[in-house]
């Protein structure tokens, strides 16, 4: 597989801006009422819809304008024949083709205009809901717990102030916010000494798993065009406008999020060849960015919400017909880490108003956390389809149908390292013996150590 990977990346087309983004107008057209669903069902503005509405209207126009041009082009080729062999009335010849200039000129603007119009609005529809994603809009479903039977079983802890990740990383000298606060101001922090290590041994870990399940390893660059992240399906601003992405004035370029967008933009532009062996899996390891504008509360506290930490991810391109399979396997894959890491914790099925925009279906698995009194998001995964591969230009050749397709993508977390170190301080703490306890699958990239103690 990774020659074949190696084998498209030394040939394949590199680009440096993104063509205009493939939409499949006709989708649209032939099942409009689905997209107005995925819009409702999602608790997007309204006025998506309306863009629906543009579309189904003026669709027709567009088509019915350019049969009018082609005909018009059809009668200046003719006329310009017979005056090139000087036969019929010349004369009469001359003034049709000026009347046809004159009438080409503003039809070709106006289908200019309705064609930009109609693919800006078809870009702004998120993606399609697939039929097993939950249906009310606002309950998750749990598929299952793991490392306990259910919710109570898993909030068998003892009080919450013995349990606050950030009073006791603190207090063991593994974690330090006050400085960083003075350094780079609140929600950024320092990992010191073994709460450092403990950071490298979640990424090698999680490196660990990827590899023995045929993922080729990337690093990938923080920056990128604003261009990609927006291809991707990230918004410089959330629905109340509050900054989510840190931006780089002047340039066009983006501090990433999630190593989700480099991955994704890794074939932007390119064609797979024939042959490709999928699904092609990446996993990379790069700091993740957020703005986090807006957020409050509990959820600021300590490392749960910050602005910049490190996180491994996974990406897949494939095809439709396996697209559903590898998120099954990459849900299980995370429910896999998280067992190993001893974490008491629940996969949800997540609902329609929790996706995003370019996700058709997405789990999430979350672990209980006592010093929030609450569960908390550990990791998630997603299908897209081929929502990402339209608007970044990654196509395959399809050798069945003769022709070329658009990939699916797929996406999920491997480790976002701050939210398990949360975890695995809150739920590993031992109040009597004032130690946290290591997982056993992380004491090999510990230094054989079984436990943390103050520092």
């Amino acid at each position: 597989m990774f020659n074949t990977i190696r084998r498209h990346i030394s040939t394949g087309k590199n680009t440096s801006t993104l063509l205009r983004a493939q939409i499949d107008i006709n989708d649209i057209l032939s099942r409009p009422k689905e997209y107005e669903s995925s819009i409702r069902r999602r608790q997007l503005p309204e006025d998506l819809i309306e863009n629906i509405n543009y579309i189904t209207s003026n669709r027709p126009l567009q088509s019915q304008l350019f049969s009018q041009i082609n005909e018009m082009k059809r009668e200046r080729d003719l006329i310009a024949e017979s005056l090139k062999s000087k036969t019929g009335d010349l004369q009469q010849f001359k003034e049709r083709l000026k009347e046809i200039k004159t009438a080409l000129k503003p039809l070709e603007k106006q289908v200019k205009t309705l064609q930009e119009e109609i693919y800006a609005k078809a870009e702004s529809l998120p993606n399609l809901i697939d039929k097993s994603v939950p249906a009310d809009p606002l309950k998750e479903e749990v598929v299952q717990f793991i490392n306990c039977h259910s919710e109570e079983d898993a909030k068998t802890f003892k009080t919450l102030s013995a349990h606050d990740h950030k009073e006791i990383g603190v207090s063991f000298n593994i974690l330090d916010f006050n400085v960083a606060s003075k350094v780079s101001g609140p929600s950024w922090y320092y990992l010191i000494g073994d709460g450092a290590l403990l950071e490298q041994a979640l990424i090698q870990y999680a490196l660990s798993k990827a590899r023995k399940r045929g993922y080729l390893m990337l690093t990938p660059p923080s920056v990128v065009k604003s261009e990609i992240v927006s291809a991707c399906g990230f918004k410089p601003n959330d629905q109340n406008n509050e900054k989510q992405i840190y931006q780089l004035e002047d340039e066009g370029k983006s501090l990433t999020g999630t190593a989700e967008i480099p991955l994704a933009g890794f074939h932007a532009s390119s064609v797979f060849p024939s042959g490709t062996q999928f699904p092609i899996k990446y996993v990379g390891v790069s700091r993740a960015y957020r703005a986090e504008a807006g957020a409050s509360g509990r959820d600021t506290k300590g490392l749960y919400r910050v602005h910049e930490f490190t996180k491994v991810e996974l990406f897949h391109f494939t095809t439709a017909e396996k697209a559903a399979q590898e998120l099954e396997d990459l849900k299980d894959m995370q429910v896999e880490i998280v067992t190993e890491l001893g974490l008491s914790a629940k996969l949800l099925n997540m609902p329609t108003s929790d996706l995003g925009a370019p996700a058709m279906k997405k789990y999430d698995i979350e672990a209980w956390m006592p010093g929030r009194g609450s569960w908390g998001e550990l990791t998630s995964c997603s299908n897209c389809g081929d929502y990402q591969s339209r608007r970044l230009g990654i196509r395959y050749n399809n050798d069945q149908e003769d022709r070329l397709k658009h990939v699916s993508t797929l996406n999920g977390t491997c480790m976002a390292v701050p939210r398990v170190i949360v975890a695995l301080i809150e739920q590993n703490y031992n109040s009597e013996k004032n130690e946290i306890s290591i997982p056993r699958v992380l004491q090999p990239f510990m230094d054989g150590k079984d436990k943390i103690v103050p520092n």
